[in-house]
């Protein structure tokens, strides 16, 4: 099934994987994978999808490399739609080579993606996420505190680069509909509010993921295709791993998103 047609029938609540391998005792790993396979049956019925952040990941090694792969074939297993949030962008070849190492080699996830290397290297992501059911989320405004040194740069002929940004993926978007949302989408931080409502008027079939709920201080926003995510407020609810507050902090969220 495309990505775009399962997230739309389910809750708007994403679920951030950041492990710290410090909250996880003697043996980080296999606590890890434990704790994440736990909570995601937990939380299943309650999550739009689950997005895997890969620097966490990677900088576990080569055996929390693999960990992440593990931990996204078992969310597909609980049915649970994939974000792979890597941010990645380059070039040509290179470019193709990301697309089929995240979107083409699992069929129907997403991946987050850097559109300032130009139009040639968002190509092949989107090309890749076409055949493969995929989506990819374009960052357009940040969560970080910062995003503004350059995403709020006012241009000569008007607007934001931030702004171009989002008009030019609207026209890809139009190009890859799967009934009312596109496969093109867009990274939006929910720590910027009054951004959102100027980007989903730019962006009207496209899925907005909005980074930031919780930890970073973004609150939750309703509206059709905005999937709100949290990711050490739900993954580390009180700052240590917790299945039975990891519940009652979703329950809360989506009581505020519903």
């Amino acid at each position: 099934m495309e990505f775009v047609e399962e997230v739309e029938g389910r809750p708007p609540l994403v679920l951030g994987v950041d492990p710290r391998p410090s909250l996880h005792g003697p043996e980080p790993l296999t606590h890890i994978r434990r704790y994440t396979l736990e909570l995601m049956e937990a939380l299943a019925s309650r999550l739009g999808a689950v997005k895997f952040q890969t620097a966490f990941f990677e900088a576990l090694g080569p055996q929390g490399f693999a960990l992440m792969h593990e931990l996204m074939a078992g969310a597909r297993v609980l049915s649970l739609p994939v974000i792979i949030d890597a941010k990645r962008g380059d070039i040509g070849s290179t470019a193709e080579a990301y697309a089929k190492a995240y979107l083409e080699a699992y069929p129907g996830s997403a991946l987050t993606v850097n559109p300032y290397l130009g139009s040639d290297a968002l190509e092949p992501f989107f090309q890749a996420a076409q055949s493969s059911g995929g989506a990819v989320f374009v960052l357009v405004k940040t969560s970080n505190p910062g995003s503004g040194l350059f995403q709020d740069l006012p241009l000569a002929k008007g607007g934001t680069l931030y702004q171009a940004v989002a008009d030019y993926l609207a026209q890809q978007a139009e190009q890859q509909r799967v009934g009312p949302w596109s496969r093109v989408a867009a990274v939006v931080g929910a720590t910027y509010p009054g951004q959102i409502g100027d980007i989903r008027g730019r962006l009207p079939h496209s899925l907005l993921l909005l980074p930031g709920l919780g930890a970073q201080g973004g609150e939750a926003l309703r509206g059709a295709g905005l999937l709100n995510s949290a990711s050490r407020a739900l993954f580390y609810p009180g700052g240590q791993p917790s299945l039975e507050e990891a519940v009652r902090q979703a329950e809360g969220f989506l009581q505020a998103l519903l």
